[in-house]
């Protein structure tokens, strides 16, 4: 027989495991499957607010926990040359986060399992949508192959956005951004702060890792000049910086880096006949928004809770998740041309000209 849920979640990360316990909280049956392998997520430091996120979701006392480094502070170098700080002494939640990513989602999949939905290592391949309104569903991954049927599909698989483009949605990407990222080690242990620089073609950004080695990336578009993933071209960049220059310095020569997508995107919409898309699937932002984590965290909890209200027969609740984004989305627009607008040094350069036009369609 095939097993029946109420609803799969299509990935295992922050987004995922969000929707998965908002919805068992309401007593709904939940499939959360993960694909396992992938690269691993790097640098990414989470902010202290997110403590009453996590105790909305039930899992203060678990997660973050140990094995993440508390994060002090942001420093900058944007709009002048002046190394301004922000210290986490001033935020009534405390410090925040360098998190190790995948402790961090692992132990969002515990808890998600402790609260009873069925966690799962495998690839969601969506099959029948059947007139009564179901899905049948494939699963692959390491255990041998298998169906479900469930009512509803919440797409949490990134990026990709897998089942709402599969199934009618439009990604709208905004800009052309990507990192070049290096992983050096060991570094500083006593600097706990994150560091953004701005540069004539991009911006840097320094952080500890909770292993102690320190993450360097290079954001840029992919069409300009210092996007090529060479080092020679990497290192002249480099060394035109101050703070950050001095921070990679004890490190000596660098190599090549690679390259990964960072542009800002979103879909046309983001539910549709059986579906539910959160997190970066349904809009993804720029790293310099430092809202990667928490939108995941926020998006997919009030998808899971909006599937729940619907498969309850309410009939706007996937209409005011829809509006919820929108919101989102349009403060992201706001912050995002005024953090862009604080840099007026470099007018000239296509990089600071496209972000200072805004961050086109999304």
């Amino acid at each position: 027989m095939t097993a029946a849920y109420d609803v799969v979640v299509a990935g295992g990360g922050p987004t995922g495991t969000a929707a998965a316990l908002a919805l068992a909280a309401g007593g709904r049956s939940v499939l959360l499957a993960h694909a396992p392998g992938g690269p691993p997520a790097l640098g990414e430091a989470l902010p202290a607010a997110t403590r009453m996120l996590l105790h909305d979701l039930g899992v203060a006392a678990t997660v973050p926990g140990a094995g993440h480094l508390p994060c002090y502070g942001n420093r900058s170098a944007w709009g002048s040359d002046v190394l301004g700080s922000v210290d986490s002494i001033n935020d009534p939640y405390g410090p925040g986060w360098h998190l190790d990513r995948a402790l961090f989602d692992r132990r969002m999949r515990e808890a998600a399992a402790v609260a009873g939905v069925d966690v799962r290592a495998a690839t969601v391949r969506p099959g029948t949508r059947h007139p009564d309104g179901t899905w049948t569903v494939s699963l692959r991954g390491p255990h041998p192959p298998g169906g479900v049927r469930c009512r509803w599909l919440v797409d949490a698989t990134g990026r990709r956005a897998a089942i709402a483009t599969t199934h009618g949605a439009r990604r709208l990407v905004g800009d052309r951004l990507v990192a070049l990222h290096l992983t050096l080690g060991p570094a500083d242990a006593a600097d706990g702060t994150t560091l953004v620089e701005a540069a004539p073609d991009g911006w840097w950004y320094s952080a500890l890792l909770p292993d102690r080695r320190l993450l360097l990336a290079f954001f840029t578009d992919a069409d300009l000049p210092g996007a090529r993933p060479d080092g020679e071209t990497f290192r002249r960049r480099l060394a035109a910086t101050d703070p950050t220059a001095a921070r990679a310095a004890p490190h000596g020569r660098l190599p090549a880096p690679p390259r990964a997508p960072a542009h800002s995107a979103r879909l046309d919409r983001v539910h549709g006949d059986g579906w539910t898309a959160a997190g970066d699937a349904a809009a993804a932002f720029d790293p310099l928004s430092s809202q990667g984590i928490l939108t995941a965290l926020h998006t997919g909890r009030a998808a899971g809770l909006a599937v729940h209200a619907h498969l309850d027969g309410d009939p706007h609740a996937l209409t005011r998740y829809g509006a919820d984004l929108a919101g989102i989305t349009a403060a992201y627009r706001r912050n995002h041309a005024a953090y862009y607008g604080l840099e007026q040094r470099w007018p000239d350069r296509p990089f600071w000209q496209r972000r200072h036009a805004g961050p086109g369609r999304v």
